[in-house]
């Protein structure tokens, strides 16, 4: 139960709230903000990730892997969680795994855990 309060919260936090480009989040300190709280950095890109306007990393949490994968607006941000939901196959639970921030959005290989989405959550303030 607690989990699913913890997913909900983020969800409400990475869908935005609208508004303008003016705070959007930029790679290399999103980089450095997750390595900096003990994330393996690297790891190789999907096509729509290595094809993304504001550039993509791979951070590896414990046994999990999320792909961040930068807009350089929102827009670009919606087209991307946009193609990653078209990608999914029809047996993929990809809304499990897929959640967009302004201009970021965050791929991750299997369901996080409560203390790897508050990892990734704190970067993303």
């Amino acid at each position: 139960m607690r989990r699913l309060l913890v997913l909900a919260a983020l969800a409400v936090a990475v869908a935005g709230c609208g508004g303008s480009d003016e705070h959007l989040f930029t790679l290399a300190k999103t980089r450095d903000c997750i390595a900096g709280k003990g994330a393996r950095i690297g790891g190789r890109l999907d096509f729509i990730a290595s094809t993304a306007t504001g550039g993509a990393f791979q951070a590896r949490l414990g046994s999990n892997t999320v792909t961040a994968v930068f807009g350089q607006t929102q827009e670009d941000a919606r087209q991307i969680e946009l193609a990653y939901t078209r990608a999914a196959g029809k047996n993929i639970g990809i809304g499990d795994v897929l959640a967009r921030r302004l201009n970021v959005v965050l791929l991750w290989r299997e369901h996080p855990s409560d203390e790897q989405l508050g990892t990734v959550a704190d970067c993303l303030k």
